[in-house]
């Protein structure tokens, strides 16, 4: 087993710090005045610059010690947090990254433009610029005056540490040693959790400490000791009185430290990130990806032994047979569930997109995501990222109006732009909403039918009309922007989710705003299925597409020639005859079946010769020759070593409407 890079470990830590600190930043713009995220972002900062500095990262630690200096200065009150300071460290953020990824890049004069720029939005805040500020401004205006006037004050510092604080990494003496350079100390450990020498761990923190403190130091310097562990621990500091003479000063007290009686809520939610920490163990993704592959080969072995079973009269090999099979399952299970990711990871991404598009078109933009607990396939994510970003970009550009605009709609000024996401069956539905103008039918007729997609004056659906925006090089923008006008966009977006087996739906209302609905399934790799016949030829049907089975007699099958519709409840649904579909050149068999399967509120009727029964499909991708033959999805292996298509439910759905539309516009 190789070790880990250290550098690629960094790469990997420093990117989710910068990401903390993004959302921090972002958060911020919702209320400049929280304590609590402007703390937030100057420890992320303070440790992106710290660790930078250890890796031997010294350009990225140097630029970040600019940004923890500003944000140092915002948390000690020497100047107030803006917008303008929280965009100009968003941007120095992003060229963080790019220090990270390439640490010997050519990064001077970007450098010192965004330090410029940062320095400019401290100078507008009421500051100095941050490079040139003395250390003795960190005195702040709400500061004691005793505080600020350089004498000394005393403190009292109760802390104890998790348990884990040893093995991870964290040594206590450092601490106190660290308030002894901050002035006149007397430390006092409480022994009081350390549990008999028989039950004793000791690899595990069990003391606490009780610290008096003398000095001229404000309390966020006292605060900064515990920085990288402040989240995890058990901290109380409180200032007792400006330092008297010693003989006026109170007497020690007995130690003692935040217990959980004294501090409940504060003990159980360092309990919950300890337990939650020690549950978490990062693994690379390109595993996950071969873990699934070796569990793919075995899902196809197991249906082999299946068959195998089935054909024999051992009943000790059926009995073992029936157990692996179990166990397979289990197995996959489980590694669908591994792979399976909440898509908040892909939602957050957006804030920061909506946040900067907001500033360049002017428009006020509110971000509201639902559903962020919904989980979806790792490589479904990775893979909606592009498509999603030209959705909600498209969104804002074309759909949403500048506030004038809504304010003379009557209309609230600031437009809003709504993620969603939820579960139907088999399939994740993903939804970009917004409450702007809607799509404009006229222009994009005309547009049609100036590229030649359509016939002037031809009849089309509305869905079918709306559906041509996904059409490559189609734009009905009146100029080329950053944001759109090359037509380049949506046809990306509707190429990526067919590659993904998924299917688009627009509605869009006048004057209300537009819908664009991503169906999209769970996962790309193992799924369950219903294995039929259609003539010598075995299909899978995805069953989270299936509703019902029904059996269409010869006498039901003849009486709907030519109409191809099958009466279900009180409702007619049409059904294609995969037979002919398929061309199998064979005669249908004397009791054929009619699968029913739906995507959304359309539903389907599929003739089949045979159905087999339910199978673990392990998808496999289509070769090229193949790759653009709609009526299938991928293929699986069987267990006798054939090969079985699966079939693509959201084009057999559309061509069965398709059909039925036809057939009612003939009468």
């Amino acid at each position: 087993m190789t070790n880990p890079d250290p550098i690629s470990v960094f790469r990997t830590e420093a990117a989710e710090l910068l990401e903390q600190i993004e959302s921090g930043l972002l958060d911020l713009t919702r209320s400049l005045d929280d304590r609590d995220q402007i703390d937030a972002v100057f420890r992320g900062l303070h440790t992106l610059k710290g660790s930078g500095a250890m890796f031997g990262f010294d350009a990225l630690a140097a630029f970040t010690h600019h940004c923890e200096t500003a944000f140092d200065r915002v948390r000690k009150g020497d100047v107030p947090a803006t917008h303008e300071l929280v965009s100009a460290v968003l941007s120095a953020q992003d060229h963080m990254r790019a220090l990270l990824e390439t640490p010997n890049g050519d990064h001077d004069a970007m450098s010192a433009a965004l330090l410029d720029n940062l320095h400019r939005a401290v100078n507008g805040a009421g500051g100095a610029s941050p490079a040139l500020a003395p250390a003795a401004s960190a005195a702040t205006a709400a500061a004691p005056v005793a505080e600020q006037a350089g004498g000394l004050r005393e403190w009292r510092i109760r802390f104890s540490l998790p348990a884990n604080a040893m093995a991870n990494g964290t040594n206590p003496l450092g601490l106190l040693d660290e308030m002894r350079d901050l002035g006149e100390c007397r430390i006092l450990a409480d022994a009081a959790k350390v549990p008999a020498l028989g039950a004793l761990e000791p690899r595990d923190m069990h003391l606490a400490w009780d610290v008096t403190l003398k000095t001229d130091k404000p309390r966020s310097d006292i605060e900064d000791v515990f920085i990288f562990v402040m989240d995890d621990m058990a901290l109380e500091i409180i200032e007792i009185a400006a330092a008297a003479p010693a003989a006026a000063a109170a007497p020690m007290p007995k130690a003692v430290v935040v217990t959980e009686r004294e501090a409940p809520a504060v003990q159980a939610a360092n309990d919950s990130r300890q337990a939650k920490a020690a549950e978490n163990v990062r693994v690379p993704a390109e595993r996950l990806d071969e873990m699934m592959d070796r569990v793919g080969e075995l899902v196809i072995a197991q249906s082999r032994l299946t068959q195998l079973a089935g054909a024999a009269a051992d009943l000790g090999l059926r009995s073992v047979s029936e157990e692996i099979e179990r166990l397979s399952g289990e197995l996959r299970d489980t590694m669908m569930v591994l792979r399976m990711m909440p898509v908040a990871s892909l939602f957050s991404r957006f804030r920061r997109l909506v946040h900067d598009l907001s500033r360049e078109t002017g428009k006020e933009i509110e971000l509201i995501t639902e559903g962020e607990t919904t989980e979806v396939d790792k490589t479904v994510i990775d893979r909606l990222a592009d498509p999603l970003v030209h959705l909600v970009r498209n969104s804002i550009d074309h759909g949403l109006e500048r506030p004038e605009d809504r304010i003379a709609a009557g209309k609230d000024p600031k437009g809003k732009v709504i993620l969603s996401a939820h579960q139907t069956g088999g399939e994740v539905i993903i939804t970009i909403k917004d409450d702007g103008r809607g799509i404009n039918r006229e222009r994009v007729r005309a547009k049609a039918e100036a590229s030649g997609l359509i016939q002037p004056g031809q009849a089309l659906a509305d869905q079918d009309l709306l559906q041509l925006i996904f059409q490559p090089g189609f734009s009905t923008a009146q100029q080329v922007t950053n944001l759109s006008g090359r037509g380049v966009g949506m046809d990306v977006v509707k190429k990526t989710v067919e590659a993904l087996r998924g299917a688009i739906d627009i509605v869009s209302r006048p004057g209300e705003g537009s819908e664009v609905s991503l169906r999209i399934p769970l996962t790309l790799a193992i799924i369950d299925g219903l294995l039929v016949r259609v003539g010598q030829g075995c299909y899978v049907i995805p069953l989270s597409a299936v509703e019902e089975c029904l059996e269409l007699s010869l006498e039901d099958d003849l009486r709907s020639r030519g109409r191809s519709f099958i009466s279900l409840r009180d409702s007619l649904v049409p059904f294609l005859r995969l037979r002919e579909l398929f061309r199998t050149g064979t005669q249908p068999d004397p009791h054929q079946k009619v699968v029913v399967i739906s995507t959304g509120s359309e539903r389907v009727g599929l003739v089949v010769d045979q159905i087999i029964g339910d199978h673990q499909t392990v998808i496999k991708s289509m070769s090229k020759l193949h790759h653009d033959v709609a009526t299938f999805s991928g293929a699986t292996i069987l267990g006798d070593g054939s090969v079985a298509l699966i079939l693509d439910v959201t084009h057999l759905v559309a061509a069965g409407q398709h059909q039925e539309a036809q057939l009612r516009a003939a009468g």
